[in-house]
């Protein structure tokens, strides 16, 4: 039987099957469900698969019409937005090349190769040229060809004919024409160009050919683009929030911290971000100091160590290679994770059932030998610390030990206002261990999930190379989604290092190890502190929590006294009494974004008071007793709230909920 004659069978939502044709379009079989489904109609998926209503369908399967309203169809209509881009560059540079043009998380791109790079003139008229590209409603017409064919249609364009000469043989090679311009692709796309209303470019930036640093370097341009104008413009203005929260403006000036190409990779932290970093850590500590033991390992390993973690085979390309004088040999290694080095630990001892579970947390500095051009600020670093905790345990405690590792986890992420989405994560292709392990371990990973009846998603293919894992997706003040902790669960380091307990009938058995980190790293949790709360922590995190300031010279000496009283009592103190006006002082307290600001005048001093401005309060102030000022914030400290209590100035009583201070 012909490919011709093959029929398919397409399976509606509803239940109703249609049998079709191989090659029939899906266009044809949207107009058999309806005319008013097909003007509405974007694309289908089939099987699960995207695909436009030009595509000739060859397999059958679920049939599905995605419109506006499906969130799959957002990545068909700014894939065609990346063509309208590129049909707008060849019109008014037509001596670029064309290279990749793909939809993104975010918006789109395009690469080409010029002669000088692209100017914010050049983008603000390549986008005025797309509007009237869109304006014309210029069908995307899709057609399939033969290797010749596309080689002789991309003669010009030696990007197009390297990535021609690179598919594989039997491959269907096929094309899209908007108008005057045809490209290489597979789509899929809008009907037409007229589908494209709201976008916008957004910058260039330089990118190698095919992501190859040996390869010509190309212009990208960024863009995005929205179903409706209100979700550009919400778009737009986070970008702008995410701009001004930038933790490396933020950290510059706020004095946080500071990086330099003597140490790529690695901050120096000031003595605000020192403080900043501390309070951090002891806040974790704190929490942890009842049910995890921490212990100290140390920083650098010979191969031998990493050869038995599997690490030296899968990792070694991204860990920092010591050379050994007496070998001759790069064979050793600065660690990039803690687990192998607390496995040696745990199995350094006995160990009975009625010990475990035993948590071991450690915050030692880790290194990665992350690629120069992936670094950036805090986010990615070379160096960095964990609140890294490896957990032994008996099978039969998984349950119960995840509940408990989630509650503290979330918990975590609610002291700061964040909420969490949590990702079940199976075996990826690149693994260590049976078949019959990772069933194991995927089921009794996915069981402890479940027993908490908290909603997850499912990420096939995305655990560590040695174990299924729970991953947290957290959502900052301006809706952005950052992966931090994971709880993943280990049956093969175990195996690997020998490790054991004693059980009640005398004989060693087999632990199992989970892997829990809740900041990811103190670094990227910081940054992302930095630019959820936009720099204005809240005070029991903040560097500096009160800032004294005596009115005038008269002022001073009892000025200080209060700062003495305020550092005795354990709160963050710092006298301003420089030879500038208070107005002047003010003013760099509120580009500080203090918590709060005392004022000390005669009146102050005269009744043991202090004229306190809470942040975001504007001119306000409140006159407070000096312990009644001091018992205020030790209260916040203790509470932890995210913003000032109830009853000060200018307050906002955030205790029991999420929500960054706004940005002054």
């Amino acid at each position: 039987m012909s490919v011709a004659a093959a029929v398919l069978r397409l399976t509606l939502p509803d239940g109703a099957v249609r049998e079709v044709p191989a090659g029939t379009l899906p266009s044809d079989v949207v107009a058999t469900i309806g005319e008013r489904l097909l003007r509405a109609a974007v694309a289908v998926t089939v099987d699960g698969a995207v695909q436009d209503l030009r595509t000739p369908l060859r397999t059958g399967g679920a049939f599905r019409v995605l419109t506006e309203r499906d969130a799959d169809s957002l990545a068909v209509l700014r894939h065609s937005c990346a063509h309208l881009l590129a049909t707008a560059v060849r019109r008014l540079r037509p001596e670029a090349h064309i290279g990749f043009g793909p939809a993104i998380d975010d918006g789109f791109y395009y690469d080409f190769q010029v002669a000088t790079p692209f100017t914010p003139d050049d983008l603000a008229a390549f986008e005025a040229e797309m509007r009237r590209i869109a304006a014309e409603k210029f069908p995307f017409v899709r057609a399939e060809v033969t290797r010749d064919e596309a080689m002789q249609r991309f003669a010009d364009d030696p990007l197009k004919l390297e990535r021609i000469a690179d598919l594989p043989e039997g491959e269907i090679i096929s094309t899209y024409t908007d108008g005057p311009f045809t490209d290489l692709c597979r789509g899929p796309h809008v009907p037409d160009t007229g589908w494209l209303k709201h976008f916008t470019l957004l910058q260039t930036a330089g990118a190698y050919w095919r992501g190859d640093s040996s390869r010509p370097m190309l212009q990208r341009i960024y863009g995005t683009a929205f179903w409706k104008k209100d979700e550009l413009e919400q778009h737009l203005h986070r970008l702008e929030e995410a701009r001004k929260r930038d933790h490396r403006r933020l950290g510059k000036e706020l004095d946080l911290f500071q990086l330099h190409p003597i140490a790529p990779g690695a901050a120096f932290w000031t003595p605000r971000g020192t403080t900043l970093y501390n309070t951090l850590v002891d806040f974790v500590r704190d929490r942890q100091r009842d049910d995890f033991t921490e212990i100290k390992t140390p920083l650098l390993y010979t191969k031998t160590l990493w050869e038995q973690s599997g690490h030296w085979g899968k990792y070694k390309e991204n860990m920092f290679l010591v050379l050994d004088n007496e070998s001759g040999e790069h064979d050793m290694s600065l660690k990039p994770m803690n687990c192998p080095s607390h496995h040696v630990y745990y199995g350094s001892q006995k160990h009975s059932y009625r010990e475990l579970p035993i948590r071991y947390t450690t915050f030692d500095v880790l290194h990665r030998n992350e690629l120069s051009g992936a670094l950036s600020g805090l986010v990615r670093v070379r160096q960095f610390a964990q609140d890294d905790c490896h957990v032994y345990l008996r099978e039969d405690q998984i349950a119960s030990e995840v509940r408990f590792l989630l509650d503290f986890i979330l918990g975590h992420y609610a002291a700061f206002g964040l909420t969490a989405t949590l990702k079940f994560a199976t075996r990826p292709e690149q693994r260590i261990g049976s078949d019959e392990m990772w069933d194991r371990a995927e089921t009794a990973l996915r069981r402890a999930l479940e027993a908490t009846g908290l909603p997850y998603e499912l990420k096939p293919g995305d655990g560590a190379f040695y174990g299924p894992k729970i991953d947290f997706d957290v959502t900052d003040s301006i809706g952005r989604a950052w992966q931090l902790g994971t709880i993943q669960l280990d049956y093969a380091a175990p195996e690997r290092f020998d490790l054991s307990y004693t059980g009640e009938d005398n004989a060693p058995h087999r632990p199992v190890v989970i892997h829990r980190a809740v900041c990811g790293s103190f670094e990227r949790f910081l940054a992302i502190l930095i630019e959820h709360f936009a720099g204005a922590f809240p005070v029991w995190l903040a560097p500096e929590q009160v800032r004294v300031l005596p009115i005038s010279m008269e002022t001073e000496a009892v000025a200080q006294t209060v700062t003495k009283r305020l550092r005795d009592a354990g709160v963050r103190a710092h006298c301003d009494a420089t030879n500038e006006t208070l107005n002047y002082r003010i003013r760099q307290g509120e580009l500080l974004k203090l918590p709060y600001m005392a004022v000390v005048g005669k009146r102050e001093v005269a009744d043991d008071t202090l004229a306190v401005r809470a942040r975001g309060a504007g001119p306000k102030q409140e006159v407070l007793p000096v312990d009644a000022f001091i018992a205020r914030v030790l209260d916040e400290t203790r509470r932890r709230t995210l913003g000032p209590v109830a009853g000060s100035a200018g307050a906002r009583d955030d205790a029991g909920g999420g929500g960054a201070v706004a940005a002054d």
